[in-house]
């Protein structure tokens, strides 16, 4: 393997290191701030842009139904 290989496949072993960090992170503090983050864009543009309003309607129903699924089968 070149020195090019190498190094592509450090970067890539440390990005699935701080992904599984991330997993590992008991609060999901980060990953709550994301979400958050995400609800007010999506807030946003269904305030900005009517049509679009029904689609990220359509969207979060489908997660918060994989969401409560996932939660039940977990339990």
């Amino acid at each position: 393997m070149g020195p090019e290989k190498e190094g592509t496949m450090k970067n890539i072993s440390a990005h699935l290191r701080r992904l599984v960090g991330v997993w590992k992170n008991k609060d999901g503090q980060d990953l709550i701030e994301y979400a958050l983050m995400a609800g007010f864009v999506a807030v946003a543009a269904g305030a900005i842009m009517p049509g679009v309003a029904d689609s990220i309607s359509t969207i979060f129903s489908k997660v918060s139904t994989t969401l409560s699924s996932a939660a039940t089968q977990g339990s």
